[in-house]
C-alpha cells in the first residue's frame, strides 16, 4: 500500500520525560528477558508451553520469514489473533523485524479490517483461520477485495492455522527451524521520540524511540483513530502498571480479555508480567468456568476483567470458591465499575480490587492495592505517573474547575500521544498546547484520585468495547424507510451501557434483529448492533440545531423497559 503522508510531534515533548525513556525496546526487552530468565516459561495456552527461550528464538524465526516474503522494517502489518501463544509470536517477531502491529480485535469484521488497513497503508494482514464457525481467511479476501477495488494495494494473508489456498501465507511456514542470514532492515523507521542511541540488547533492530505499534480508538466521531505508541512510551506503561499491580517474579497473570486491548497488553497486562519475569496464561475464551479451571490449575495471581464480567465471576466463586486459592489481585476497567459491586467483589473472589481508569491514548490510572476500601470501591484511581498532568475543565468553557467539581478531562504526559497517526492537523481532540480532550467527565478528588461520572463524547460503552454512535447511524440511514437515527447509551446493569437506536420511518419500525442483520451485512462487528430499538416523530434538536441526546437519553430512561423493542 502507499505509505500515508508522515505526521510529526505524536507525543508532546518535555526534558522532563526524558529521565522516565530507556534506550529499549521491545525486541530487545525480549532478548534480554529471555537471556535472564531462560527455562522460565513465558506464555501457557491449552495447547502448549512456551519458555523465554522459545518466545525470543519464535520471534526470530518469524522475523527472518516476514522478512523472505518481503516485509520489511517500518511496515505496517493488521494483526487480527485471538488469545493464543500465535499473537505474541507474530507481535514479537514483528518487533523483531521493525515493523509495525496494527491491533484489531477479534470481533472486527469485514469493514473494520478494510478501514484500519486503508489508515494505516498496511502491507499485511495476519488472521486465524477460523473464529468459531466464522472463516476469517474468507473475510481477509474480502478485505483485499475491497481495497483493490479503492485502488489500493491488497495486504499480504498470512493465516495462522490452515491457509485454504496457495495465495495466502501459512504462519508455520514462516517459523521455520532455517538459517536464511541475518534480518535485513533497510532505512530508518518512523520516528516518534528523541531516544539517543540504539538498544544495546537489539543493536541491529529498531531504534527506542521508533514507532512500535499502531492501537485503536474507541472512536467518537467516526471510524476508529490510530494510536501511535513508542518502544520507549509503551515499556513505561507497562512498567508503571508493574508497580501499581504488585506485579513480580511470581506473578501469573491470566489474560481473560482479548490480548489485543490495551488493558490486557501493557496494563501491565503481558508486557509487565514478562517484564517481571512471571508467567503469562492465555484463557482461549472469557467465560469464568473456564478462567477458574486455569486459576486453579496454572496458580494465576492477577487477571483483568470489565465490569460486564465482574457478576457472572461473582455467581461462578459461590460454587467454585477453591479454584481461586491463589488469586492476589483483579483488575477492573474500560467502563466503570459499580459503587456496590465494587464493594463485595473483592471479598467475593477472595482477592483484592484494583480499578484501573485510562485510554490507549495515554494516561492509566490505577488504585493503589493498599487504598482504603471505600476508595477502591469509589474511585477509578490515581495517575500512574507522577509526570501525568492532568487537567480539569469546563466542557462548555474550557476553563479550569476546582477539585470536587465535574469538567472534562485533559491530559498530557511522557506516554501520552498529542496527535493520532495520520490524523487532521490541527485535530479538534488536542488543545493548542499538546493536552488530549479524554471526553471523559471526571471528578478529581483531594488525594487525587479519579472518579468518572460520564461523557462529553458521543460514544457507546459496551462492556468496555467502544465505538462512535454516528458509525452505526450512518449505516443504519441507508436501511429503507429510516428517515433519522440516533444512537444513545442508555444504562445497563449487566453491560454498563445499552445502544438505543431512536428511529424516525415510514412503515413498520425495523426489529433489533433486522438492524443486526444489516450491520452484518455491512461487515461490522456484532457488538456494535443496538440493543433496542425506540420509535419517534421527530428526533429533539438543540438550539444549534444538532441532536438533542441529552433530552432522548432522558426520554429513554423515563420509559419503561417494556417499550422499546
Amino acid at each position: 500500500m502507499t505509505d500515508p503522508a508522515p505526521v510529526n510531534d505524536f507525543f508532546t515533548i518535555s526534558s522532563g520525560y526524558s529521565q522516565l525513556w530507556k534506550s529499549a525496546t521491545l525486541s530487545g526487552e525480549l532478548r534480554r528477558w529471555a537471556r535472564h530468565w531462560p527455562h522460565r516459561t513465558a506464555v501457557v495456552d491449552p495447547q502448549e508451553r512456551l519458555t523465554f527461550a522459545a518466545l525470543d528464538g519464535a520471534a526470530d524465526r518469524i522475523a527472518a520469514g516476514l522478512a523472505r516474503i518481503g516485509l520489511r522494517r517500518g511496515d505496517r502489518v493488521v494483526v487480527q489473533l485471538p488469545n493464543r501463544a500465535d499473537f505474541l509470536r507474530v507481535w514479537f517477531g514483528l518487533q523483531r523485524l521493525g515493523a509495525v502491529p496494527v491491533h484489531a480485535m477479534p470481533a472486527h469484521r469485514r469493514d473494520e479490517i478494510v478501514h484500519l488497513a486503508a489508515t494505516s497503508g498496511a502491507s499485511a494482514l495476519v488472521v486465524a483461520d477460523r473464529q468459531g464457525s466464522f472463516d476469517l481467511r474468507e473475510m481477509a479476501d474480502q478485505v483485499g477485495r475491497t481495497l483493490r477495488e479503492r485502488g489500493l494495494a491488497p495486504p499480504t494473508v498470512i493465516v495462522a492455522g490452515k491457509a485454504g489456498t496457495p495465495h495466502r501465507v501459512s504462519l508455520a511456514d514462516l517459523d521455520e527451524e532455517l538459517d536464511h542470514g541475518p534480518v535485513p532492515a533497510p532505512g530508518p523507521g518512523r520516528r516518534l521520540l528523541p531516544v539517543e542511541g540504539p538498544d544495546p540488547d537489539d543493536p541491529d533492530g529498531p531504534a527506542p524511540g521508533d514507532l512500535a505499534l499502531l492501537l485503536i480508538s474507541g472512536g467518537t466521531t467516526g471510524r476508529p483513530k490510530l494510536i501511535p505508541r513508542s518502544h520507549t512510551d509503551y515499556l513505561l506503561t507497562a512498567e508503571l502498571g508493574a508497580a501499581a499491580a504488585d506485579v513480580g517474579p511470581d506473578t501469573v497473570y491470566l489474560a481473560v480479555l482479548p490480548i489485543g486491548f490495551n488493558f490486557t497488553l501493557a496494563c501491565p497486562g503481558v508486557l509487565g508480567t514478562l517484564a517481571s519475569g512471571g508467567t503469562v496464561v492465555l484463557a482461549p475464551d472469557p467465560s469464568p468456568a473456564t478462567a477458574f479451571a486455569l486459576i486453579e490449575t496454572e496458580g494465576v495471581t492477577h487477571t483483568a476483567l470489565t465490569p460486564a464480567l465482574v457478576p457472572h465471576w461473582l455467581a461462578e466463586a459461590q460454587t467454585w470458591p477453591e479454584a481461586l486459592h491463589s488469586l492476589r489481585v483483579v483488575q477492573v476497567g474500560g467502563a466503570r465499575l459499580p459503587d456496590e459491586l465494587a464493594r463485595v467483589a473483592g471479598p467475593a473472589l477472595g482477592a483484592r480490587i484494583q480499578q484501573v481508569y485510562g485510554m490507549a491514548e495515554g494516561l492509566i490510572c490505577y488504585t493503589a492495592l493498599d487504598d482504603e476500601p471505600e476508595l477502591i470501591a469509589t474511585t477509578q484511581g490515581r495517575p500512574s505517573c507522577p509526570e501525568d498532568d492532568l487537567l480539569i475543565v469546563d466542557p462548555a468553557s474550557g476553563a479550569p474547575v476546582p477539585d470536587g467539581q465535574a469538567g472534562e478531562l485533559l491530559v498530557r504526559g511522557p506516554y501520552t500521544l498529542s496527535a493520532y497517526y495520520n490524523g487532521p492537523v490541527p485535530d479538534p481532540a488536542f488543545t493548542p498546547d499538546g493536552y488530549y480532550r479524554s471526553g471523559d467527565l471526571v471528578r478529581r478528588l483531594p488525594t487525587g484520585h479519579v472518579v468518572v461520572v460520564g461523557r462529553v463524547k458521543d460514544q457507546i460503552n459496551r462492556g468496555g468495547e467502544k465505538y462512535a454512535a454516528i458509525e452505526i447511524e450512518d449505516h443504519l440511514l441507508d436501511l429503507p424507510g429510516i428517515r433519522a437515527v440516533a444512537i444513545v447509551g442508555i444504562p445497563d446493569q449487566d453491560w454498563g451501557e445499552a445502544a438505543v437506536a431512536v428511529l424516525v420511518h415510514d412503515g413498520p419500525a425495523p426489529s433489533v434483529r433486522a438492524l443486526a442483520t444489516h450491520l452484518r451485512e455491512r461487515g461490522l462487528a456484532a457488538y456494535k448492533a443496538p440493543q433496542q430499538v425506540h420509535s419517534i416523530s421527530r428526533l429533539p434538536l438543540t438550539p444549534v440545531g444538532k441532536v438533542d441526546k441529552q433530552a432522548l437519553r432522558a426520554l429513554l430512561t423515563s420509559v419503561p423497559k417494556g417499550h422499546h423493542r
